[in-house]
């Protein structure tokens, strides 16, 4: 494919952290998809799979990522400018609803920083790039190959045409899914030879361990392996936060559900399936409270949407001494 000049209408503008601002809320915690397509070439490669191009020119790819939102806390994974098109690309490892809204949330802050310079109250119209959204999923939960998610599937009230739309297109790239982007994307199909290999040897090793053994293996096969020897420790420590934090919340869902249903069976109650969800929702929530984590960074974790944390939050907030069993019941009413 003929690569078309470069627009040079879109400069890139992160937000910078000034004197006097407001320290950024948390550090951006690291994940290994990013690492692994945060250079250019890798970050082409997967383009060019996934749009049928073959462009070369790696100067012409601008990176957009937004690195420390100053007030807002976001970070995406993977941002950039090509030829006039931004693209912005997340990995997900737990099934998510609310990728349309964070996405909306990323895109808005990226085209404020693309347009910080210029007037828009302008009589003339600004160009933008059009944005495309694509979500890599390869939790351990099935969903099919291939999906769509849309920001008017969370609108209270549904219409034929809303007024505002936002479509992320989702690709489950766990093994024996998209097989042709992988066989077109080498580094992507090699990212999830690691992840397979580290889900692998956790059933066998320890997590250090499993990680570890993953790396040393992948090195050994070629699979990677440029990456891995240039940043082997970083990809081991990140490597165990990141599938021991996966580990956790999903025990802790466990844990609590079964509580909760235990309740709902114990109690006799023909309610206590809802009650159980519900009780494992308060019971998660207490928990990520008590780690100092947001009302949006519990909603992200736990998958929930942020108007249901913030209800059990306040709840929580406004009956400090009422017990679970009461809480639900005032949820109720």
């Amino acid at each position: 494919m003929k690569e078309s000049s470069k627009s040079k209408e879109y400069e890139k503008t992160a937000p910078q952290q000034t004197a006097g601002s407001p320290t950024p809320m948390r550090t951006y915690r690291d994940r290994i998809f990013r690492m692994v397509f945060q250079e250019k070439r890798e970050l082409l490669e997967l383009y060019n799979a996934m749009n049928g191009t073959d462009y070369t020119r790696q100067e012409d790819l601008e990176i957009t990522t937004l690195e420390n939102a100053i007030y807002l806390n976001m970070k995406n994974d993977l941002s950039f400018l090509l030829y006039d098109r931004l693209t912005l690309y997340e990995h997900q490892s737990t099934d998510n609803p609310n990728m349309p809204l964070r996405d909306l949330l990323y895109v808005a802050d990226l085209y404020s920083n693309l347009v910080r310079d210029r007037n828009i109250y302008s009589t003339q119209r600004i160009s933008l790039p059009e944005p495309r959204f694509v979500e890599f999923y390869n939790g351990i939960k099935k969903i099919p190959e291939r999906s769509e998610r849309k920001l008017s599937d969370a609108y209270a009230h549904s219409t034929e045409e809303p007024a505002l739309e936002l479509k992320t297109l989702v690709l489950n790239i766990n093994p024996g899914n998209n097989q042709e982007l992988m066989d077109k994307c080498r580094t992507l199909k090699e990212y999830m030879i690691f992840v397979e290999k580290v889900r692998k040897y956790r059933k066998l090793l320890s997590l250090e361990q499993a990680v570890e053994r993953a790396v040393t293996e992948c090195m050994d096969e070629d699979v990677l392996a440029d990456f891995l020897r240039k940043n082997r420790a970083e990809v081991i420590k990140v490597g165990i936060y990141e599938y021991n934090e996966e580990l956790h919340i999903q025990m802790e869902r466990d844990e609590a559900m079964e509580a909760g249903f235990q309740r709902g069976i114990e109690e006799g109650k023909a309610e206590g399936k809802a009650e159980g969800i519900w009780l494992q929702r308060l019971c998660l929530i207490r928990k990520q409270l008590s780690k100092g984590q947001s009302l949006e960074e519990i909603a992200d974790l736990l998958d929930m949407d942020l108007q249901k944390v913030q209800e059990i939050c306040s709840l929580i907030s406004e009956n400090p001494n009422a017990g679970d069993g009461e809480l639900y019941e005032l949820y109720q009413s």
